[in-house]
């Protein structure tokens, strides 16, 4: 009996001690199925093109305004606003009463000089026998030569009154300096005028002129992207710019940058630019404003979404995945025009396998499963 009590005993000490082995074996397969899971993606080198946009404003190739070179109250307005006109073409006739009595003066003297050169004329030409003969002296011909000399003088004064009467009185119609459109027309007729007054703008639109400003950092980069060793020739290089008007649709024409400011506007900081675009069908007026991008063509840069970032005291960071753990990675990354992407200049490398969502959830030597 006690024989058979004791392998009793042993034996059920056996299957309790088997029994604490398969507990502890099955604790290490629930721990790995627990990790939670990422999507991940491995990033790779390729070509992006980012877009800069600034506001600009549009003005036409020649935006004159239109003045009154002279006094006087509106007599006739031949145009309405927004006619096309030609160089040459009368816009306004002005009625100033002192150009056409200044004229009148004007005339008057040069009738007056006429006369007194005829006079003095026939002076000479009575005394010169006289003289010839010794009944007058020679100091009474020269005086009366002196006469005539001087009466031609004054004539020759009073024709070039008359010539700037008769230039002050063609004022009087104010004609288009170019081809182009006329904008607004404050001023109606009878209205008293004058050189300060604006009558109205001729803009010639066939090409129309984007202004817009790129501040002192935007400049250096823009520029350090062109060839070329100088600024005249970095322009010429410069890549086709796309205007976008104020209601958001896209001008159908490029345009080109022609110039840029020489100096810094130490007000605002900036340095102004200028660009071209063709005008055919007369959809740009001078006066609007749009926005201007700026295309530039990124190479060998990798590509990640943004919302695999996230940013930690003014840096954009990463979840860069090592073995069954993620790491924090410091990146350098500029926006895409599309809002949904980030190209990355610095901080990561071909073949590196980042968190792609789910990022907020996550923290600094957190072990996941990665779901590619």
């Amino acid at each position: 009996m006690n024989v058979n009590v004791t392998k009793m005993f042993w034996g059920a000490a056996v299957l309790l001690l088997l029994a604490g082995c398969g507990k502890k074996t099955d604790a290490p397969t629930r721990n790995a199925t627990a990790l939670p899971e990422y999507p991940a993606m491995i990033v790779d080198i390729q070509s992006a093109v980012l877009e800069s946009v600034y506001p600009a404003t549009v003005r036409g190739k020649e935006d004159i305004e239109i003045r009154p070179r002279i006094d006087g109250f509106i007599d006739v307005i031949y145009i309405d606003e927004g006619s096309a006109v030609r160089k040459g073409q009368p816009l306004f006739k002005i009625n100033s009463p002192q150009a056409e009595q200044a004229l009148t003066t004007a005339k008057a003297a040069v009738n007056s000089a006429e006369a007194q050169v005829n006079t003095a004329k026939l002076n000479v030409d009575r005394m010169k026998p006289l003289a010839d003969k010794g009944i007058v002296s020679q100091v009474q011909l020269e005086t009366y030569r002196n006469a005539y000399t001087s009466a031609l003088a004054t004539k020759e004064q009073a024709q070039a009154s008359l010539v700037n009467a008769q230039a002050t009185l063609s004022w009087t119609n104010v004609t288009s300096p170019v081809d182009g459109v006329t904008g607004t027309i404050p001023y109606r007729q009878g209205s008293l005028v004058n050189n300060q007054n604006v009558l109205t703008t001729v803009a010639n639109t066939s090409n129309v002129f984007a202004y817009f400003s790129l501040n002192e950092k935007a400049l250096s980069g823009f520029l350090n992207t062109l060839e070329g060793s100088t600024q005249a020739e970095k322009i010429k290089k410069a890549p086709e710019v796309t205007l976008t008007l104020a209601d958001g649709t896209v001008y159908p024409e490029k345009g080109k940058i022609e110039t840029i400011a020489g100096t810094i506007n130490v007000t605002t900081g900036t340095a102004n630019f200028r660009a071209e675009f063709p005008n055919k069908q007369g959809l740009l007026r001078s006066g609007a404003s749009g926005k201007i991008k700026i295309p530039r063509t990124l190479d060998n840069i990798i590509l990640i979404p943004q919302k695999a970032t996230f940013t930690q005291q003014n840096k954009v960071l990463v979840y860069k995945v090592q073995g069954d753990s993620v790491v924090q990675k410091a990146i350098s990354a500029i926006p895409l025009p599309d809002g949904k992407n980030y190209a990355v200049t610095d901080g990561l490398n071909r073949g590196d396998r980042i968190v792609t969502d789910g990022v907020a959830t996550l923290t600094h030597g957190t072990k996941i499963k990665v779901n590619e």
